[in-house]
């Protein structure tokens, strides 16, 4: 048995020399014990991916990548999590069709059989980049985006949906469920997410056919739902309960959640989180839809030449924006001047932020504010230090939850995203390693672990944490900075 384990081991490393990484000769007893045990390691490494009979889609491009990228990483721990996590989503939760002549793509959101808008435009987000390589993962994208606009013109205030009229768990909900949605919880970004993917697949790929009536149709919704929780003009037809041990899954006052002074944000009853909101207007989330309306009024006035529609987006981006700079911060006498998770614009500010992106944390990443902005760079201190409730150290890592998993339960999302908004070599190395010290053997990234044990996980398959995961990975890459990402031990 011992001679067939150095056997085992002499031929990883020879798979070794043959991707360059070494040039050695396997009878030296000692120059190369390191090596031969790197080689040992990297056999230890076996993919965890689907067999390929198995993939729900495939794409060359993807498969170059991860070919590109392993070769030049020598940490064989991150190279095989990269290799698991960057193609997850392709390969485990896209259903890809020819609907009515016209792409067409339903997105689980992993051991939840339904399609998230937030989810599965976060999800796909990491291949647009790779779109114009591949013929089929354009089309892919582009049954994405189609399918988002068909959801919003279903219904905008559903956060997700069925593949079909099917019903649900959630069908008892006091609200206006329909069949095709599984649940109807009114969260400003599920339809951020859908127009900042649009956006960037169209300024990548030049490809302006999405753009047709359906879209013209769910912008329109898009609009009029804003508007109407801006709650003007009273409270707007939304309202949402559920019975539940849970408060929060359901929102009090009769479904309306609590009150909010119409200083012209967005109310927003549900975080990302799908957690109810405590002040409902959600900043971070408020934030997101400025720069969404942006896209959306640029794609209105280059693509449709529709003057009006665009400049509806327009002004109510800059009524957004308007009142985020009056209500949305908080002067902090320990940080100084902070964006505040949720306001009601009756001068009450709730302190702290969730990992579930958007968040405080992740505005640069989404492109909302300047990572150099000093009340981002101020509100990134008080996110990440004991001052916000949410916020847990222990022995395995530090990070922030959130109320959707409770105590001492850390979110991956959070170290990434702090890791995409830093421009610190060593605090971007520490991240990393934090995340490839937290997957408990499994080689994919997790919902949440245990501050002090990452074996006490929640979700083992979780799509959108695997491929952010990889889109940070090839983001480094393709800074430069694959010698800190070798670095890593």
């Amino acid at each position: 048995m011992k001679r067939k384990n150095i056997s085992l081991c002499a031929i990883a490393a020879t798979m070794l020399v043959g991707n360059g990484a070494y040039a050695m000769n396997l009878t030296a007893p000692s120059d190369n014990t390191t090596v031969i045990n790197e080689a040992c390691k990297a056999a230890a490494y076996k993919s965890n991916r689907p067999a390929v009979k198995d993939r729900l889609f495939k794409s060359k491009a993807v498969e170059a990548e991860i070919i590109r990228v392993k070769k030049l990483l020598t940490n064989q721990k991150l190279a095989w999590m990269f290799e698991n996590c960057f193609p997850n989503t392709l390969e485990t939760t896209v259903h890809y069709r020819i609907t009515d002549g016209k792409p067409d793509t339903f997105v689980y959101t992993g051991d939840i059989h339904a399609m998230w808008l937030r989810d599965s435009g976060a999800q796909v987000w990491p291949y647009i980049q790779l779109a114009d390589k591949d013929p089929e993962l354009k089309k892919m994208l582009e049954g994405t985006i189609r399918r988002q606009f068909k959801c919003i013109n279903i219904d905008p205030y559903a956060n997700a949906f069925n593949d079909g009229a099917k019903g649900g768990e959630w069908m008892t909900d006091l609200t206006d469920m329909k069949p095709e949605l599984h649940e109807r919880k009114w969260e400003i970004d599920s339809l951020c997410y859908p127009l900042r993917l649009a956006y960037q697949y169209w300024k990548q790929t030049g490809d302006a056919s999405v753009f047709d009536s359906e879209w013209i149709q769910a912008i329109t919704a898009i609009l009029k739902t804003f508007k109407e929780q801006q709650r003007k003009d009273g409270v707007g037809p939304y309202k949402f309960q559920r019975k539940t041990e849970r408060a929060l899954d359901t929102l009090n006052n009769g479904g309306l959640g609590a009150p909010v002074n119409p200083v012209g944000l967005i109310v927003s009853c549900f975080r990302p989180s799908d957690d109810a909101t405590t002040l409902q207007f959600l900043v971070p989330s408020n934030f997101f839809a400025v720069s969404s309306l942006r896209k959306a009024a640029e794609i209105l006035t280059e693509v449709n030449k529709n003057e009006s529609l665009a400049k509806e987006c327009s002004d109510l981006a800059q009524e957004v924006e308007t009142a985020l700079q009056k209500y949305a911060t908080y002067n902090h006498p320990k940080y100084g001047t902070i964006y505040a998770f949720e306001v009601d614009g009756f001068g009450n500010h709730f302190l702290m932020d969730d990992a579930n992106v958007p968040s405080l944390l992740a505005m640069p990443y989404l492109g909302d504010v300047s990572i150099n902005d000093p009340i981002y760079q101020n509100t990134r201190r008080f996110v990440w230090s004991e001052d916000n409730p949410y916020f847990f150290k222990g022995t395995a890592g530090e990070g922030i939850g959130g109320p959707h998993i409770g105590y001492d339960m850390i979110w991956p999302m959070s170290i990434m995203m702090k890791a995409f908004t830093s421009q610190d070599d060593k605090e971007i190395k520490d991240c990393i390693t934090m995340l490839i010290n937290t997957d408990a053997g499994t080689g994919f990234m997790h919902e949440s672990f245990h501050k002090n044990d990452p074996a006490n996980f929640t979700r083992a398959w979780f799509a959108w944490q695997n491929t952010l995961f990889g889109e940070l990975i090839l983001k480094l890459v393709n800074e430069g900075k694959v010698d800190l990402l070798n670095s890593i031990r």
